[in-house]
């Protein structure tokens, strides 16, 4: 889990059968998976990033698979693309969701009960974050990234939050898709491995995923 090898490379690690890998790596991950930041302080960055859909495994499907670590038909966000929120302070304090929706509701559901009284929301300029500051009261400060705009009064930016995006999904590429019922599964997986950096030893690991403190 550590080092994020595959279902079937783990399986020949630990000489059991890939199936019995999937569903302990599955169990392991339910605990760190519900593990998010309880508050965001001072600068809290936030911003979308998409993911194919991928109904992988699902029984009764009445279109083609697609083929593994292929690309949406459409250019742009569409049907065929999942919305992940994430948001993340200036001290690495992290939450990420699944949105089945980006809205100004999806934002006041998971975004306002971590956002501390006096954090400052820095993010881009879609008008959801917008109505969202506006019915909250939060501090924000918008960044017109499509203008090329990437920094506001030297300070504020969406770089951190971006960043993250580009180490998830470049962490994610090893296991050629991910069924999107899984996706906060392995959206927790990161998260706790980015928490922790480099201090995370087998032992702590299974500790954490058995919800032992």
């Amino acid at each position: 889990m550590i080092e994020g090898k595959s279902v079937r490379a783990s399986a020949e690690e630990c000489g059991v059968h890939y199936t019995t890998t999937f569903r302990w790596r599955h169990r392991f991950l339910r605990v760190p998976e519900e593990k998010q930041a309880q508050v965001l302080r001072g600068i809290a960055e936030a911003d979308e990033t998409f993911l194919l859909r991928s109904q992988k495994g699902e029984r009764g499907l009445q279109r083609r698979g697609r083929k593994r670590g292929g690309k949406a038909s459409k250019p742009g966000r569409s049907s065929e693309q999942v919305c992940v929120l994430v948001a993340r302070d200036r001290g690495g304090a992290t939450v990420n969701h699944v949105l089945s929706n980006f809205s100004k509701d999806a934002l006041m559901n998971v975004l306002q009960p971590v956002l501390a009284e006096d954090a400052l929301l820095c993010s881009d300029g879609h008008p959801v974050y917008k109505a969202f500051a506006a019915e909250t009261g939060v501090v924000h400060k918008a960044v017109n990234v499509s203008a090329g705009i990437r920094v506001v009064e030297k300070v504020f930016h969406i770089q951190n939050v971006n960043a993250y995006h580009s180490r998830f999904k470049t962490w994610m590429r090893r296991f050629n898709g991910v069924a999107t019922k899984y996706l906060p599964n392995y959206l927790g997986w990161y998260r706790w491995l980015d928490d922790n950096d480099n201090d995370l030893t087998p032992q702590a690991w299974f500790l954490t995923a058995v919800g032992a403190s």
